[in-house]
């Protein structure tokens, strides 16, 4: 960019930063920037719209176009030229407007007059705020300085309407962060909560955006890049020896770090004059932008190692940071884009719910949720760009919502939900002792699932009877190198002697798909869901499967022991896994270790080949636990992590049901122990459902025991057994309407 045309940019910001400074209402503030603008661009239109709600776009302020068109002319996104900036984040250079596609004429605008167009989003680390416009006469196209000077506006702009400066007297807008706001997500861990916000990651606010010096400012700039590649440096020397992935993903930030280019712009961004802060936001937005354009997930992931480098230089050059000086409220609802299982660990039992910008319900983060009994909701979009800490936010995990600042007629009618429950867990509390045997006489076993030495105190709480699946691979989640056999034996010990003679069963080591360890080299495949995951890792790469069985057999110091092998899919996965138990068993009995009294080794049954295995099989697996959640998803091939599909399949369909009756069947023909795990087992009308077609022993998580035991206690199963069969019989999809009138009209 030419000298001159570098001053005319400090220029132009100069005179917006005198603007700014003075004392004026948000609406005139709007007007004097438009004004100026088109004065500095020497263009007689130049219009700012902004986001009424998210489909919906206003204009604020404009020069040229009619003025009692302000606040009344809106159009939808994605309509005419201004949506389109809005929906696509892209420029758009027009010298003839109205011959573009989806070009519309507002006539109440007065527009019609102007041929040339040039609208730039207005956007802020990726949330879109606005577009800002500028339009003449003059058939033109306009210049790249042009549409650099008009870029540097709308990031203004968006600094400007972070910091509230258009709200107060004569507003033109809504003040940000002050507005009841409602989060549609997905549910990860259900449950309610109440409480204020707690960011794992303060809000870093570029108070400064325009600056007076671009000396001083280049100068800063170049010493907090110089600070950040120490660091760096720093952490690549304490990772040297260890894991080759995390190595390889601090190279990659220490190559960012040093890139020529990366300075380059954010140093031509200052010499135009941006203060050092805003320079380095300018760039970490436009790669937002390139990240969000992105399809290949390894350029998406290198994009995202610069948008945290870029984070980690902002706190450099503002202070600001994790240590803000925010004490975290009593009651914190942790919000996040996303987080790691020992990021998360590392707040114990404090958090009273999380929410995740990003995140997935199968994620590190989810499984951690779920052993904590943490409510969690993720796929909140845009929740972090909003929240605030010491914010009031309500956290409905059994929908997948989360109000934030809500108003007092969300809170009274949250309050009343969790007074609701409160007087349900009292009822269920009086059962906690009692079997939970039908009316028809079937007494069902309910187990609880459990993950962390922390699940373990709800064990006797909930009234559970044992643990039916123990989830061994967070020990392996939450930690940056592989567990010792030794570590491992003395936690698996802790974990019997906490349960205090009920039984635990110990899945082993079930990782692939959405669990890849931090110190594993991940594979790259099309499908995870159905790649190598699980059993299949542990016969291919028998070390870890190996140790960890040893490591359970010590644990059991001569007392029983079950487990069970996760994701097989056939009779011979199921023989090689076996085979590798008796192995370690042997092993145990050479080197005079004592040997558990006696051994059960079962099988997860999460695949729909399996339920076709041989016969033998079934008559050699001592015992079969279906993992409901994965077997749904192949029986219906539904991803459970896609929004589109994955609602769209009931547990309660009559086909699913007619194949879980199937597996029920077999075992019954070959004495085989059998239950199931998984959310389904945790809802009391699908719990009834199952129990009523021939599970007798469910496991799930320790909240669900006492909803699903009174429904239990309180039913005929040979009732809703012939209410299903009736469903079947009269050609129904689905039995959940006529489970739900057969238990209505006997609840009268």
């Amino acid at each position: 960019m030419p000298q001159n045309s570098e001053s005319e940019s400090r220029k132009l910001l100069g005179r917006l930063r005198t603007l700014m400074a003075e004392e004026a209402a948000g609406q005139a503030r709007l007007d004097r920037i438009v004004s100026l603008t088109a004065d500095s661009m020497g263009t007689e239109v130049c219009s700012i719209y902004l986001f009424r709600d998210e489909e919906t776009l206003e204009l604020c302020a404009t020069e040229g176009l009619k003025a009692e068109a302000v606040h009344q002319t809106r159009m939808r996104l994605g309509e005419g030229l201004v949506g389109r900036v809005a929906r696509s984040g892209k420029v758009v250079n027009s010298a003839d407007a109205p011959s573009e596609p989806g070009f519309r004429y507002m006539p109440e605008t007065g527009e019609e007059i102007y041929s040339s167009f040039l609208g730039v989003p207005i956007q802020r680390l990726g949330e879109k705020l606005g577009v800002l416009v500028v339009q003449s006469k003059e058939k033109r196209e306009f210049s790249d300085d042009e549409l650099y000077a008009l870029e540097v506006v709308a990031m203004v702009l968006a600094e400007m309407t972070e910091l509230g400066i258009f709200v107060g007297e004569g507003a033109a807008m809504k003040a940000r962060h002050q507005q009841p706001v409602m989060f549609r997500g997905t549910t990860g861990q259900e449950g309610t909560a109440k409480g204020h916000v707690w960011l794992h990651e303060p809000r870093v606010v570029v108070t400064n955006p325009i600056a007076e010096d671009p000396e001083t400012e280049s100068q800063r700039l170049n010493e907090a890049v110089e600070t950040l590649r120490v660091r760096v440096d720093d952490m690549l020397d304490g990772a040297r020896g260890g894991d080759t992935e995390q190595l390889q993903v601090l190279e990659a930030y220490r190559m960012f770090a040093n890139s020529k280019g990366w300075l380059r712009r954010m140093e031509e961004d200052i010499a135009r004059g941006l203060s050092a802060e805003a320079a380095v936001e300018k760039e970490q937005s436009s790669a937002r932008a390139r990240m969000a354009q992105v399809p290949d997930a390894y350029l998406r992931e290198r994009l995202h190692d610069l948008d945290d480098l870029s984070n980690r230089l902002l706190r450099i050059l503002t202070g600001q940071g994790q240590e803000t000086g925010a004490e975290m409220p009593e009651d914190p609802i942790l919000i996040a884009r996303n987080i790691g299982p020992a990021e998360l660990l590392e707040y114990d039992r404090k958090l009273k719910g999380i929410v995740l910008q990003d995140g997935s319900v199968g994620s590190h983060a989810a499984i951690v949720a779920r052993a904590l009994a943490i409510p969690l909701v993720v796929h909140a979009a845009r929740i972090t760009d909003e929240a605030l800490n010491g914010d009031v936010i309500l956290v409905d995990g059994d929908q997948g919502i989360a109000h934030l600042r809500p108003d007092d007629t969300v809170i009274a009618a949250f309050n009343d939900k969790i007074a609701m429950q409160a007087e349900a867990q009292q009822r269920y509390a009086s059962i906690r002792d009692k079997p939970a045997t039908t009316l028809s006489g079937e007494t069902i076993t309910l187990t609880m699932n459990a993950g962390l030495m922390a699940d373990l105190p709800s064990l006797e709480g909930s009234g559970a009877e044992g643990v039916g699946l123990f989830r061994t691979e967070l020990q392996f989640l939450i930690r940056n190198q592989m567990p010792r056999r030794t570590e491992l034996a003395a936690l698996y010990a802790h974990v019997m002697k906490a349960a205090r003679g009920q039984r635990v069963v110990f899945r082993t080591l079930d990782i692939g798909s959405d669990k890849v360890l931090p110190y594993m080299k991940p594979t790259d495949e099309p499908n995870p869901a159905l790649g190598w995951r699980a059993i299949r890792v542990g016969l291919d790469k028998p070390g870890v499967l190996r140790m960890q069985l040893q490591a359970l057999i010590r644990a059991a110091a001569g007392g029983p022991l079950s487990v069970m092998f996760p994701f097989v899919a056939q009779y011979e996965e199921w023989r090689a896994a076996r085979a590798e138990m008796d192995k370690a068993l042997e092993r145990e009995r050479i080197l005079g270790h004592p040997l558990p009294s006696r051994v059960e080794v079962g099988s997860m049954l999460e695949t729909p080949s399996l339920a076709y295995a041989s016969k033998r099989f079934f008559e050699e697996v001592e015992f079969l636990s279906v993992g409901g959640n994965d077997l749904k998803q192949f029986f219906f091939a539904a991803d459970r992590e896609n929004e589109l599909v994955r609602r769209r399949y009931d547990t309660l369909n009559l086909s699913f049901l007619t194949f879980l009756e199937l597996i029920v069947e077999r075992c019954a023909q070959s004495n085989t122990r059998l239950s199931f795990c998984g959310e389904d087992a945790g809802r009391p009308v699908e719990a009834l459902c199952l129990a009523a077609i021939g599970f007798r022993s469910l496991s799930m998580r320790p909240a669900s025991i006492g909803p699903v035991k009174h429904l239990l206690m309180r039913s005929d199963l040979n009732a809703v057994k012939a209410v299903i069969d009736g469903a079947r019989a009269s050609g129904e999809q689905c039995v959940r309407e006529a489970v739900m009138d057969y238990l209505r009209s006997s609840s009268n």
